[in-house]
């Protein structure tokens, strides 16, 4: 998965989407000026290639979302967190209400999926995850991530559960240092991972692993652990969604020197589709050493994140009642 320098589609950039290593592309604030330019820029996107590639944000909500004019101002998670522990009932609605907007007005404009929800723990250790994360309690942010990914289905988007095995006790940013979490597998097990193993057993179709280390558990990274992909998250937890690698170009993945050697590495663990981001000559090193075979299981797994059509609300129009009511309610609670 690769990104693209702004918002209009380079011949250069065609003839690289076009490479047989190529599964999709991610955008960013860059690529965005209005919702008729990002539906026309995802349509060139997708005529490149048959079966189309997939077409992916980061839209969160509060400081994490790419789109802002024209799009509804979402709040942080964290905020649903709050309101869950004066009302329940009225936190998990909300939260529904979120997930069905923000995949609503991405659908509208035909992008695929956003990578979201957060499902890491708001601990207040994490700057980088700080209010992205919907609550410190493990059962909480069960909850609330199952509202939000059941509201995004509705939209007929499928959602990503991100980042495993937990991002959330360490102080580093992974996206500019190494990040090291000292605690063992039973101190892991017994909170971080529950709101994995919830949305697992709730069918989410997606996953994207941490670039941290937890040097008593594996020496890699864990999107670069075949122990944490492939006997955690696939065996122990029965995980048979999509993996995706988080940034192959972040700091914390630089523990492989080689961006190539980065690419292998991380699909040999486990990892269905790689991101090659902000970076383009690591972005053509990669499709030009990189040499993998698709795994079929991998081919079907993609399938399920392309955005579904046929859902009744996933294209409703901007004007449509349920959108302005939907937009109230987050209005009114943010």
């Amino acid at each position: 998965m690769l990104d693209l320098e702004g918002p209009i589609l380079l011949d250069t950039e065609r003839e690289r989407l076009a490479h047989p290593l190529v599964g999709g592309v991610i955008l960013f604030s860059r690529n965005y000026s209005s919702p008729e330019q990002l539906t026309s820029l995802v349509s060139q996107i997708k005529a490149v290639r048959s079966p189309p590639l997939l077409v992916s944000v980061d839209h969160e909500g509060g400081r994490v979302q790419r789109f802002r004019d024209h799009f509804t101002d979402l709040p942080p998670v964290s905020r649903l967190g709050e309101i869950y522990e004066e009302n329940k009932r009225r936190a998990k609605h909300l939260a529904e209400l979120t997930g069905w907007l923000m995949a609503s007005e991405l659908r509208h404009c035909k992008v695929d999926f956003s990578f979201a929800p957060i499902l890491d723990l708001g601990l207040g250790l994490s700057e980088v995850i700080g209010d992205r994360a919907f609550h410190a309690n493990p059962e909480i942010v069960a909850d609330l991530a199952h509202s939000y990914v059941s509201g995004m289905s509705r939209a007929g988007m499928a959602a990503v559960g991100k980042h495993f095995p937990g991002h959330g006790s360490v102080a580093e940013d992974s996206h500019h240092e190494i990040p090291y979490d000292d605690r063992d597998f039973t101190d892991i097990s017994n909170r971080d991972l529950i709101p994995f193993e919830r949305l697992i057993h709730f069918g989410i179709p997606a996953m994207m692993p941490a670039h941290v280390i937890y040097p008593k558990v594996d020496p890699n990274p864990a999107g670069f652990s075949a122990y944490w992909l492939g006997q955690v998250l696939r065996k122990q937890l029965g995980f048979e969604g999509l993996i995706f690698s988080d940034d192959l170009s972040m700091q914390a993945a630089t523990v492989i020197d080689d961006v190539a050697e980065r690419a292998r590495l991380a699909l040999a663990a486990g990892c269905d589709m790689i991101l090659v981001c902000n970076d383009p000559d690591a972005a053509v090193q990669v499709l030009e050493n990189l040499s993998w075979s698709m795994d079929p299981a991998s081919l079907v797994r993609f399938a399920r994140m392309h955005g579904r059509p046929d859902t009744q609300v996933a294209m409703a129009q901007p004007g449509d009642a349920a959108l302005r009511e939907a937009k109230e309610a987050i209005r009114h609670y943010a």
